[in-house]
């Protein structure tokens, strides 16, 4: 048997927890399938998976051999598309991951323009309030927010957004206005604690960087809920420009502590590390770059 199609089988099953509905994604036999896992298991001289009459788990040795698989199959297929029209052209489906707000309303405009310039691009795209295992889950792009902690990846800066201080009128009117950084730890300041540091919020001022700790009557691991919070009077803000920026100039929100610098948020691109980039991807990513610097709220 060839190896290396065992080792996609292998891959699809894991994934599937199935054999049999691995072998129909496939498009080959249940008896085919458990042939390849058996190939490999007597190739490794150990067994992949625990097998009952109702469940299916990978052995330690099984999720170990499942991660480097993953990269194996992966560093082939873009070896091939090194070599292959996919490198002049991008072609397939590009899979890709975001946070739910910058996601529907930066990335989702950008994907259809690049996709109505190349046509033979399709999309696949799934929403998540926290980071993802890109390799484990499949994806070809994420986009992650702020600075990045995980080496594992290769990452490529795409701008910086704005970030803004902000309440309601409302709110401002009946528990005074900040005028001053250290005035916040006297406020409800409602936290999306997917932006790092958690519940800790930095400012430049005239004597240099500021780091205030912050606390309020909601926390949330994406934007949209504490910015409702804030419109409904619950509290302070500090979001992106891109989220709030609309609410601003319908008068629901108000910008405070305009005198302090805030240092705009990274949006990076982010992507296993490959020696062979695919053209889907390379391509997305310049183009989205390029898109985002001439957004409002957007710096290089």
């Amino acid at each position: 048997m060839d190896k290396l199609t065992s080792m996609n089988v292998f891959v699809k099953v894991a994934r599937a927890g199935s054999f049999a509905a691995a072998a129909r994604e496939l498009g080959i036999s249940r008896a085919m399938a458990t042939k390849h896992i058996m190939f490999l298991e007597k190739q490794l001289h150990t067994r992949l998976f625990n097998r009952t009459t109702r469940s299916l788990s990978l052995t330690e040795a099984g999720a170990a051999y499942l991660e480097r698989c993953q990269e194996v199959l992966l560093d082939v297929e873009e070896m091939e598309a090194a070599i292959t029209h996919l490198q002049h052209e991008p072609r397939g489906v590009l899979k890709i991951s975001a946070p739910p707000v910058i996601g529907a309303t930066q990335i989702a405009p950008a994907l259809t323009d690049y996709m109505k310039e190349y046509p033979h691009i399709d999309v696949d795209m799934a929403l998540h309030g926290g980071h993802t295992d890109l390799i484990e889950e499949g994806f070809d792009i994420g986009i992650w927010l702020g600075e990045l902690s995980d080496t594992s990846l290769v990452a490529r800066k795409l701008a910086r957004s704005q970030l803004v201080v902000c309440a309601s009128p409302d709110y401002l009117a009946q528990k005074g206005v900040p005028e001053q950084p250290e005035d916040l730890e006297e406020h409800s300041c409602l936290v999306n604690w997917a932006m790092a540091p958690r519940n800790k919020w930095l400012f430049k001022g005239v004597l240099g960087k500021l780091e205030i700790k912050v606390s309020g009557r909601m926390q949330a691991n994406m934007a949209d809920p504490i910015r409702i919070g804030a419109i409904n009077g619950l509290g302070i803000v500090m979001l992106p420009r891109y989220i709030v920026g609309r609410d601003i100039e319908k008068g629901k929100l108000q910008p405070i502590l305009e005198d302090y610098a805030i240092d705009p948020m990274p949006i990076h691109a982010v992507y296993p590390h490959r020696k062979y980039l695919s053209t889907k991807v390379r391509i997305f990513i310049e183009y989205l770059q390029a898109w985002l610097s001439n957004r409002v709220g957007m710096t290089e």
